[in-house]
Protein backbone atom coordinates (compact mmCIF):
# COMPACT_ATOMS: atom_id res chain seq x y z
CA UNK A 1 0.00 0.00 0.00
CA UNK A 2 1.68 3.38 -1.01
CA UNK A 3 1.40 6.06 1.79
CA UNK A 4 1.37 10.03 1.28
CA UNK A 5 4.76 9.49 2.37
CA UNK A 6 6.05 7.75 -0.02
CA UNK A 7 4.86 10.22 -3.15
CA UNK A 8 6.66 13.10 -1.46
CA UNK A 9 9.94 12.52 -3.17
CA UNK A 10 7.81 12.65 -6.65
CA UNK A 11 6.07 15.42 -5.69
CA UNK A 12 9.00 17.73 -5.25
CA UNK A 13 10.92 16.42 -8.26
CA UNK A 14 7.92 17.33 -10.08
CA UNK A 15 7.85 20.81 -8.69
CA UNK A 16 11.38 21.36 -9.34
CA UNK A 17 11.12 20.32 -13.15
CA UNK A 18 8.02 22.47 -13.20
CA UNK A 19 10.14 25.39 -11.71
CA UNK A 20 13.03 24.34 -14.31
CA UNK A 21 10.95 24.16 -17.32
CA UNK A 22 9.33 27.74 -16.39
CA UNK A 23 12.49 29.19 -16.08
CA UNK A 24 13.92 28.10 -19.13
CA UNK A 25 11.06 29.30 -21.45
CA UNK A 26 11.44 33.11 -19.30
CA UNK A 27 14.92 32.89 -20.70
CA UNK A 28 14.26 31.96 -24.25
CA UNK A 29 11.58 34.89 -24.01
CA UNK A 30 8.53 31.65 -24.47
CA UNK A 31 5.81 33.24 -22.17
CA UNK A 32 3.08 30.84 -23.34
CA UNK A 33 5.39 27.84 -22.19
CA UNK A 34 6.49 29.49 -18.71
CA UNK A 35 2.59 30.18 -17.98
CA UNK A 36 1.92 26.35 -18.49
CA UNK A 37 5.14 25.61 -16.65
CA UNK A 38 3.83 28.04 -13.93
CA UNK A 39 0.36 26.65 -13.81
CA UNK A 40 1.77 23.03 -13.49
CA UNK A 41 3.59 24.30 -10.46
CA UNK A 42 0.73 25.94 -9.33
CA UNK A 43 -1.45 22.48 -8.89
CA UNK A 44 1.71 21.22 -6.68
CA UNK A 45 2.34 24.29 -4.75
CA UNK A 46 -0.85 26.57 -4.52
CA UNK A 47 0.82 29.52 -2.38
CA UNK A 48 3.92 29.36 -4.71
CA UNK A 49 5.22 33.00 -4.67
CA UNK A 50 7.28 32.88 -8.25
CA UNK A 51 4.47 31.23 -9.66
CA UNK A 52 1.48 33.29 -8.55
CA UNK A 53 3.74 36.55 -9.56
CA UNK A 54 4.05 35.59 -12.73
CA UNK A 55 0.68 34.40 -13.65
CA UNK A 56 -0.59 38.06 -12.11
CA UNK A 57 1.63 39.87 -14.34
CA UNK A 58 0.21 37.73 -17.39
CA UNK A 59 -3.39 38.13 -16.51
CA UNK A 60 -2.08 41.85 -15.47
CA UNK A 61 -1.49 42.15 -19.31
CA UNK A 62 -4.35 40.00 -20.86
CA UNK A 63 -6.28 43.06 -18.36
CA UNK A 64 -7.49 40.49 -16.29
CA UNK A 65 -7.05 42.85 -13.35
CA UNK A 66 -9.71 41.46 -10.76
CA UNK A 67 -7.77 37.71 -11.37
CA UNK A 68 -4.45 39.13 -11.02
CA UNK A 69 -5.19 40.59 -7.64
CA UNK A 70 -6.53 37.81 -6.46
CA UNK A 71 -3.75 35.73 -7.08
CA UNK A 72 -1.22 38.47 -5.64
CA UNK A 73 -3.54 38.53 -2.69
CA UNK A 74 -2.87 34.79 -2.46
CA UNK A 75 0.78 34.97 -2.84
CA UNK A 76 0.82 37.51 0.26
CA UNK A 77 -1.48 35.38 2.65
CA UNK A 78 1.09 32.65 2.39
CA UNK A 79 4.04 35.22 2.26
CA UNK A 80 2.70 38.41 3.97
CA UNK A 81 6.92 39.87 4.27
CA UNK A 82 7.25 39.80 0.85
CA UNK A 83 8.07 43.07 -0.44
CA UNK A 84 8.14 42.61 -4.42
CA UNK A 85 4.70 40.63 -3.70
CA UNK A 86 3.54 43.63 -2.21
CA UNK A 87 4.78 46.00 -4.85
CA UNK A 88 3.03 43.96 -7.69
CA UNK A 89 0.07 44.00 -5.84
CA UNK A 90 0.09 47.65 -5.59
CA UNK A 91 0.69 48.02 -9.36
CA UNK A 92 -2.23 45.83 -9.95
CA UNK A 93 -4.60 48.27 -7.53
CA UNK A 94 -3.33 51.27 -9.63
CA UNK A 95 -4.45 49.54 -12.43
CA UNK A 96 -7.98 48.66 -10.89
CA UNK A 97 -8.56 52.01 -9.90
CA UNK A 98 -8.31 51.52 -6.10
CA UNK A 99 -5.93 53.90 -5.15
CA UNK A 100 -6.14 53.62 -1.63
CA UNK A 101 -5.32 50.32 -1.59
CA UNK A 102 -2.59 50.73 -4.00
CA UNK A 103 -0.92 53.42 -1.39
CA UNK A 104 -1.24 50.81 1.81
CA UNK A 105 0.52 48.23 -0.57
CA UNK A 106 3.20 50.40 -1.84
CA UNK A 107 3.82 51.73 1.56
CA UNK A 108 4.10 48.04 3.18
CA UNK A 109 6.38 46.93 0.34
CA UNK A 110 8.52 50.38 1.41
CA UNK A 111 8.43 49.58 4.79
CA UNK A 112 9.90 46.13 4.21
CA UNK A 113 12.63 47.19 1.56
CA UNK A 114 12.83 51.08 1.27
CA UNK A 115 15.05 50.78 -1.59
CA UNK A 116 12.59 49.47 -3.84
CA UNK A 117 12.77 52.56 -6.13
CA UNK A 118 10.41 51.58 -8.54
CA UNK A 119 7.45 51.39 -5.94
CA UNK A 120 8.22 54.55 -4.10
CA UNK A 121 8.06 56.23 -7.76
CA UNK A 122 4.71 54.31 -8.05
CA UNK A 123 3.32 55.49 -4.76
CA UNK A 124 4.40 59.13 -5.69
CA UNK A 125 2.07 58.62 -8.76
CA UNK A 126 -0.19 57.16 -6.32
CA UNK A 127 -0.55 60.15 -4.55
CA UNK A 128 -0.65 62.53 -7.13
CA UNK A 129 -3.69 61.25 -8.86
CA UNK A 130 -5.17 61.24 -5.02
CA UNK A 131 -4.60 65.14 -5.37
CA UNK A 132 -2.36 64.77 -2.32
CA UNK A 133 0.76 66.97 -3.91
CA UNK A 134 3.02 67.28 -1.19
CA UNK A 135 2.71 63.40 -0.47
CA UNK A 136 3.14 62.97 -4.00
CA UNK A 137 6.66 65.10 -4.10
CA UNK A 138 8.12 63.71 -1.17
CA UNK A 139 7.76 60.18 -2.88
CA UNK A 140 9.37 61.33 -6.22
CA UNK A 141 12.17 62.81 -4.03
CA UNK A 142 12.61 59.75 -2.38
CA UNK A 143 12.26 57.27 -5.54
CA UNK A 144 14.70 59.89 -6.86
CA UNK A 145 17.57 59.95 -3.88
CA UNK A 146 17.20 55.74 -3.69
CA UNK A 147 17.62 54.88 -7.47
CA UNK A 148 20.63 57.65 -7.84
CA UNK A 149 21.79 56.54 -4.83
CA UNK A 150 22.38 52.93 -6.34
CA UNK A 151 23.96 55.29 -9.68
CA UNK A 152 20.39 54.69 -11.86
CA UNK A 153 17.80 57.96 -13.11
CA UNK A 154 21.15 59.85 -13.51
CA UNK A 155 20.48 60.13 -17.12
CA UNK A 156 18.31 58.00 -20.13
CA UNK A 157 21.26 55.78 -20.81
CA UNK A 158 21.00 54.83 -16.59
CA UNK A 159 17.28 54.87 -16.40
CA UNK A 160 14.79 51.87 -18.08
CA UNK A 161 13.54 52.56 -21.20
CA UNK A 162 9.73 51.85 -19.94
CA UNK A 163 10.21 54.38 -17.01
CA UNK A 164 12.20 57.26 -18.64
CA UNK A 165 9.17 59.01 -19.05
CA UNK A 166 7.89 58.57 -15.58
CA UNK A 167 11.01 59.45 -14.19
CA UNK A 168 11.36 62.60 -16.04
CA UNK A 169 8.01 63.64 -15.16
CA UNK A 170 8.80 62.73 -11.39
CA UNK A 171 12.15 65.20 -11.53
CA UNK A 172 9.99 68.26 -12.71
CA UNK A 173 6.91 67.24 -10.35
CA UNK A 174 9.42 67.91 -7.55
CA UNK A 175 11.15 70.95 -8.98
CA UNK A 176 7.74 72.43 -8.90
CA UNK A 177 6.75 71.80 -5.55
CA UNK A 178 10.10 72.78 -4.23
CA UNK A 179 9.70 76.09 -6.09
CA UNK A 180 5.97 76.24 -4.54
CA UNK A 181 6.73 75.36 -1.09
CA UNK A 182 9.55 77.53 -0.90
CA UNK A 183 8.31 80.70 -2.25
CA UNK A 184 5.83 80.33 0.47
CA UNK A 185 7.99 80.37 2.59
CA UNK A 186 9.89 83.51 1.41
CA UNK A 187 6.28 85.56 0.77
CA UNK A 188 5.64 86.51 4.11
CA UNK A 189 9.21 88.59 4.11
CA UNK A 190 8.22 89.62 0.79
CA UNK A 191 5.02 91.13 1.59
CA UNK A 192 6.06 92.33 4.68
CA UNK A 193 9.54 94.24 3.39
CA UNK A 194 8.61 94.72 -0.18
CA UNK A 195 10.18 92.69 -2.89
CA UNK A 196 13.09 94.63 -3.84
CA UNK A 197 14.66 94.01 -0.57
CA UNK A 198 14.19 90.17 -1.09
CA UNK A 199 15.98 90.39 -4.60
CA UNK A 200 19.06 88.90 -4.06
CA UNK A 201 17.13 86.22 -1.71
CA UNK A 202 14.91 85.35 -4.87
CA UNK A 203 18.02 85.01 -6.98
CA UNK A 204 19.20 83.07 -4.66
CA UNK A 205 16.86 80.23 -4.90
CA UNK A 206 16.53 80.10 -8.34
CA UNK A 207 20.44 79.71 -7.96
CA UNK A 208 19.54 76.81 -5.89
CA UNK A 209 16.94 75.43 -7.96
CA UNK A 210 19.53 75.19 -11.05
CA UNK A 211 16.84 78.09 -12.87
CA UNK A 212 19.34 79.73 -13.41
CA UNK A 213 23.32 80.00 -13.41
CA UNK A 214 25.62 80.80 -10.35
CA UNK A 215 27.31 84.53 -11.17
CA UNK A 216 30.36 83.44 -9.48
CA UNK A 217 33.06 86.08 -9.69
CA UNK A 218 35.69 84.07 -8.76
CA UNK A 219 36.65 80.87 -10.31
CA UNK A 220 37.99 79.14 -6.99
CA UNK A 221 34.62 79.57 -5.04
CA UNK A 222 32.29 77.27 -5.41
CA UNK A 223 29.86 76.32 -2.87
CA UNK A 224 28.47 72.80 -2.26
CA UNK A 225 25.04 73.84 -1.66
CA UNK A 226 23.71 77.63 -1.34
CA UNK A 227 25.36 80.69 -3.21
CA UNK A 228 23.92 84.35 -2.50
CA UNK A 229 24.69 86.72 -5.21
CA UNK A 230 25.48 90.13 -5.10
CA UNK A 231 27.52 90.11 -1.97
CA UNK A 232 31.81 90.35 -2.16
CA UNK A 233 33.63 87.22 -3.29
CA UNK A 234 37.23 87.10 -0.95
CA UNK A 235 38.91 84.81 0.73
CA UNK A 236 39.47 86.67 3.85
CA UNK A 237 37.15 89.15 5.18
CA UNK A 238 38.94 92.32 7.24
CA UNK A 239 38.71 92.44 11.59
CA UNK A 240 37.04 95.66 11.44
CA UNK A 241 33.63 93.50 9.95
CA UNK A 242 33.17 92.02 12.86
CA UNK A 243 34.02 93.90 15.95
CA UNK A 244 32.27 91.87 18.20
CA UNK A 245 35.54 89.34 18.03
CA UNK A 246 36.97 91.63 19.82
CA UNK A 247 35.21 90.28 23.07
CA UNK A 248 36.88 86.89 22.36
CA UNK A 249 39.96 87.76 21.21
CA UNK A 250 39.54 89.94 25.08
CA UNK A 251 38.98 86.41 26.98
CA UNK A 252 41.23 84.14 25.31
CA UNK A 253 43.18 83.38 28.43
CA UNK A 254 39.84 82.12 30.43
CA UNK A 255 38.99 80.55 27.13
CA UNK A 256 42.42 78.71 26.58
CA UNK A 257 42.59 77.64 30.06
CA UNK A 258 38.92 75.80 29.73
CA UNK A 259 40.74 73.88 26.77
CA UNK A 260 43.67 72.68 28.42
CA UNK A 261 40.92 71.19 31.45
CA UNK A 262 39.08 69.56 28.58
CA UNK A 263 42.32 68.69 27.38
CA UNK A 264 43.57 66.92 30.18
CA UNK A 265 40.11 65.40 30.79
CA UNK A 266 40.28 61.88 32.03
CA UNK A 267 37.28 60.90 30.51
CA UNK A 268 38.33 62.20 27.02
CA UNK A 269 35.46 64.10 25.38
CA UNK A 270 36.83 64.78 22.17
CA UNK A 271 35.20 63.04 18.87
CA UNK A 272 36.12 62.95 15.13
CA UNK A 273 35.03 66.36 13.80
CA UNK A 274 34.62 64.29 10.43
CA UNK A 275 31.88 61.38 12.56
CA UNK A 276 34.47 58.87 11.18
CA UNK A 277 37.84 57.30 12.17
CA UNK A 278 40.74 58.88 10.75
CA UNK A 279 41.34 55.78 8.53
CA UNK A 280 38.04 56.41 6.88
CA UNK A 281 38.60 60.05 6.53
CA UNK A 282 41.65 59.47 4.85
CA UNK A 283 40.50 56.99 2.60
CA UNK A 284 37.73 59.81 1.76
CA UNK A 285 40.62 62.05 0.69
CA UNK A 286 40.11 64.15 3.70
CA UNK A 287 42.59 63.58 5.95
CA UNK A 288 46.41 63.59 5.20
CA UNK A 289 49.38 62.51 7.25
CA UNK A 290 52.50 64.23 7.19
CA UNK A 291 54.55 62.42 9.12
CA UNK A 292 54.88 58.91 10.57
CA UNK A 293 51.54 59.32 12.85
CA UNK A 294 48.26 58.81 11.92
CA UNK A 295 46.41 61.90 11.34
CA UNK A 296 43.57 62.66 13.10
CA UNK A 297 41.29 66.56 13.53
CA UNK A 298 38.96 66.03 16.61
CA UNK A 299 36.42 68.17 18.20
CA UNK A 300 34.69 69.61 21.26
CA UNK A 301 31.18 71.08 20.29
CA UNK A 302 29.45 73.48 22.22
CA UNK A 303 27.03 73.67 18.96
CA UNK A 304 26.74 71.14 15.73
CA UNK A 305 24.21 71.48 13.08
CA UNK A 306 22.14 74.16 15.39
CA UNK A 307 21.99 71.39 18.29
CA UNK A 308 23.09 72.55 22.06
CA UNK A 309 25.64 70.59 23.49
CA UNK A 310 24.74 70.66 27.50
CA UNK A 311 27.35 68.35 29.20
CA UNK A 312 30.19 70.08 27.15
CA UNK A 313 28.72 73.86 27.76
CA UNK A 314 28.55 73.02 31.61
CA UNK A 315 32.26 71.96 31.16
CA UNK A 316 33.24 75.52 29.81
CA UNK A 317 31.06 77.92 31.10
CA UNK A 318 32.83 81.21 30.71
CA UNK A 319 33.84 79.88 26.68
CA UNK A 320 29.78 78.69 26.15
CA UNK A 321 28.40 82.25 27.94
CA UNK A 322 30.42 84.23 25.62
CA UNK A 323 29.66 82.32 22.63
CA UNK A 324 25.83 82.95 23.23
CA UNK A 325 26.44 86.04 23.65
CA UNK A 326 27.96 86.66 19.98
CA UNK A 327 25.45 87.03 16.39
CA UNK A 328 26.14 83.89 15.46
CA UNK A 329 23.77 81.66 12.41
CA UNK A 330 21.39 80.07 14.23
CA UNK A 331 18.80 78.27 11.37
CA UNK A 332 17.51 74.83 13.11
CA UNK A 333 19.19 71.61 12.50
CA UNK A 334 21.77 73.83 10.63
CA UNK A 335 23.46 76.01 12.78
CA UNK A 336 25.37 77.24 14.46
CA UNK A 337 28.84 75.34 14.78
CA UNK A 338 30.83 75.93 17.59
CA UNK A 339 33.87 74.20 18.57
CA UNK A 340 37.34 73.37 19.88
CA UNK A 341 39.04 72.23 16.59
CA UNK A 342 42.09 69.96 17.44
CA UNK A 343 44.43 68.83 14.91
CA UNK A 344 46.49 66.30 16.27
CA UNK A 345 50.84 66.51 15.23
CA UNK A 346 51.28 65.81 11.25
CA UNK A 347 47.39 66.09 10.32
CA UNK A 348 46.68 67.51 7.12
CA UNK A 349 43.24 68.88 6.43
CA UNK A 350 42.72 67.96 2.48
CA UNK A 351 41.49 71.05 0.20
CA UNK A 352 37.75 70.90 0.27
CA UNK A 353 34.87 73.89 0.04
CA UNK A 354 31.87 74.75 2.59
CA UNK A 355 28.08 75.00 2.05
CA UNK A 356 27.19 78.71 1.19
CA UNK A 357 28.69 81.97 1.27
CA UNK A 358 25.87 83.26 3.82
CA UNK A 359 27.72 82.35 6.67
CA UNK A 360 31.72 82.73 7.32
CA UNK A 361 33.49 80.72 9.65
CA UNK A 362 36.35 82.29 12.11
CA UNK A 363 39.07 81.19 14.14
CA UNK A 364 40.05 82.34 17.58
CA UNK A 365 43.78 80.34 18.19
CA UNK A 366 44.41 79.10 21.23
CA UNK A 367 47.11 77.03 21.19
CA UNK A 368 49.50 77.14 17.96
CA UNK A 369 52.47 75.39 17.48
CA UNK A 370 55.28 76.62 15.08
CA UNK A 371 54.65 75.03 11.57
CA UNK A 372 51.17 75.36 11.68
CA UNK A 373 49.15 77.36 8.77
CA UNK A 374 45.81 78.15 6.69
CA UNK A 375 45.27 78.47 3.39
CA UNK A 376 41.80 79.36 1.60
CA UNK A 377 41.35 80.24 -2.32
CA UNK A 378 45.38 80.26 -2.46
CA UNK A 379 46.00 82.44 -0.12
CA UNK A 380 48.06 80.92 3.00
CA UNK A 381 47.89 82.50 6.89
CA UNK A 382 49.68 81.62 9.80
CA UNK A 383 47.19 81.72 12.87
CA UNK A 384 48.39 84.12 15.75
CA UNK A 385 47.04 82.93 19.32
CA UNK A 386 44.81 85.31 20.14
CA UNK A 387 43.74 87.16 17.06
CA UNK A 388 40.63 86.01 15.51
CA UNK A 389 40.93 85.12 11.28
CA UNK A 390 37.58 85.16 9.64
CA UNK A 391 37.57 83.91 5.60
CA UNK A 392 34.76 82.26 3.58
CA UNK A 393 35.53 78.40 2.62
CA UNK A 394 33.57 78.14 -0.22
CA UNK A 395 36.86 79.08 -1.11
CA UNK A 396 38.66 76.06 -1.50
CA UNK A 397 40.84 75.66 1.91
CA UNK A 398 43.06 72.98 3.76
CA UNK A 399 44.76 73.73 7.36
CA UNK A 400 48.04 71.63 8.56
CA UNK A 401 49.99 71.07 11.50
CA UNK A 402 53.47 69.70 10.49
CA UNK A 403 54.73 70.22 13.97
CA UNK A 404 54.87 67.66 17.01
CA UNK A 405 52.35 69.37 19.08
CA UNK A 406 48.50 69.77 19.13
CA UNK A 407 47.14 72.87 17.47
CA UNK A 408 43.59 74.11 18.60
CA UNK A 409 41.47 76.75 17.64
CA UNK A 410 38.10 77.69 18.07
CA UNK A 411 35.65 77.63 15.20
CA UNK A 412 32.52 79.82 15.38
CA UNK A 413 30.41 80.69 12.56
CA UNK A 414 28.90 84.06 11.74
CA UNK A 415 27.30 85.55 9.47
CA UNK A 416 28.14 87.04 6.35
CA UNK A 417 28.28 91.23 6.92
CA UNK A 418 27.04 92.15 3.59
CA UNK A 419 23.75 90.47 4.09
CA UNK A 420 20.92 92.81 5.28
CA UNK A 421 19.15 91.92 8.49
CA UNK A 422 15.72 90.85 5.95
CA UNK A 423 18.15 88.62 4.07
CA UNK A 424 19.45 86.83 7.07
CA UNK A 425 15.77 85.89 8.21
CA UNK A 426 15.13 84.81 4.58
CA UNK A 427 17.74 83.00 4.49
CA UNK A 428 17.42 81.19 7.88
CA UNK A 429 13.79 80.34 7.00
CA UNK A 430 14.60 79.16 3.64
CA UNK A 431 17.64 76.91 4.68
CA UNK A 432 15.17 75.34 7.31
CA UNK A 433 12.85 74.38 4.95
CA UNK A 434 15.01 73.01 2.33
CA UNK A 435 16.32 70.83 5.06
CA UNK A 436 13.01 69.84 5.70
CA UNK A 437 12.35 68.82 2.18
CA UNK A 438 14.98 67.22 2.02
CA UNK A 439 14.68 64.79 5.14
CA UNK A 440 11.02 63.81 4.00
CA UNK A 441 12.44 62.38 0.50
CA UNK A 442 15.11 60.15 2.00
Amino acid sequence: MTTPMDHRPQTATATADCRAQAQAALQRGDLALAEQAYARLLEQLPTDAEALQFLASRELDRGDVTRAIARLRTALQAHPQDAAVLHQLGAAQVQAGDLAGAADSLQAALGLAPGLFVAQLRLGVVFEQQGLRRQAAMAYLGAINAAQAQGRWLSDDTTAPGLRDAVKHATRYVAATRRELFDAVIEPLRQRYGRTELARVDQCLAIYLHELPAPLPDPRQRPLFLYFPGVPSQPFYPRERFPEHARLEAAVETIREELRAVLASADDPLVPFLGAPSAEAMAANLLGATGAGTAAWDAFFFYRHGERYDAHCARCPHTSALLDTLPLVRIRDHAPETLYSVLRPGTHILPHRGVTNTRLVTHLPLIVPPDCALRVGGQSHAWEEGRCVTFDDTFEHEAWNHSAQTRVVLILDSWNPDLTEVERLAVTDLVAAIGDFNRSGL
